[in-house]
């Protein structure tokens, strides 16, 4: 369900059939489901709150998001800056614990390759 059908239990044109619809989710005629892009989002919003990246960057606070609520081991990236770097990862992951969430690895493509080891 998008916000914007609870939003609408505040406005007049929508709220009969917004009102609806949560008693609906209440008598389990629906069952709710959120999405892990709604928990993506929440959790990228969380990343902004805490100033991790500047607000701008909000693409790169979604991959991590993304990647850590859909249960990722690793996030392989070259965005050094923002990304693939001490201080950020461990501002993410401090994150992650506080919303419940475990710590992701985060890694360049050229330290999870196996190409270029001996036994490929």
């Amino acid at each position: 369900m998008d916000t914007s059908a609870i939003g609408g239990c505040c406005d007049p044109e929508f709220q009969e059939w917004s009102l609806g619809l949560l008693r609906d989710f209440q008598s389990r005629t629906f069952l709710l489901l959120l999405s892990e892009l709604t928990e993506a989002a929440n959790l990228a919003d969380a990343y902004l709150n805490h100033n991790i990246l500047p607000h701008n960057f909000l693409n790169d606070d979604r991959h991590i998001a993304i990647a850590t609520v859909a249960g990722a081991d690793l996030v392989a990236s070259w965005n050094f800056k923002h990304i693939v770097h001490f201080e950020k990862i461990q501002r993410f992951n401090a994150v992650n614990i506080e919303m419940g969430y475990k710590s992701i690895l985060v890694f360049s493509p050229r330290e999870v390759t196996t190409y270029g080891s001996k036994s490929s």
